[in-house]
């Protein structure tokens, strides 16, 4: 029933201003300001992630987008000359380097935040 029609994700941001900037500038990706005062990002194969205001915004906390990359220290370490800050786990599930890097099970890791909050993924499959 649903598997021809279009899709796309979305999660809220409390400063649409701050998130065009950040997606747009930072991460470079093609950010386009739709009606309604939302945000479209324009991802590579097509895929579309719409961010919407919300006046009562909490981040999320699990991953709303990942980011499949050929070269995780490189990207890590552009990012970071961006001035984006890496996450860093050291639980039973996670364990990143001082990089902000985990590797484990064959793939490559890193996640930061958005300036909403909102937790961005880096994976590198090997």
């Amino acid at each position: 029933m649903l598997k021809d029609s279009k899709s796309f994700s979305s999660f809220s941001t409390n400063d649409l201003v701050k998130a065009q900037e950040f997606y747009s500038q930072t991460l470079g990706l093609e950010v386009e300001k739709m009606e309604m005062g939302v945000l479209s990002l324009h991802l590579s194969g097509g895929a579309e992630v719409t961010i919407y205001p919300k006046d009562d915004h909490s981040p999320a906390t699990f991953t709303v987008l990942n980011f499949l990359v050929d070269d995780i220290v490189s990207e890590v370490d552009e990012l970071a000359q961006k001035g984006v800050q890496f996450e860093q786990y050291d639980n039973e599930d996670i364990k990143t380097n001082e990089k902000g890097l985990s590797n484990q099970d064959g793939r490559s890791m890193a996640w930061f935040k958005d300036p909403a909050g909102n937790i961005i993924g880096l994976l590198q499959v090997k």
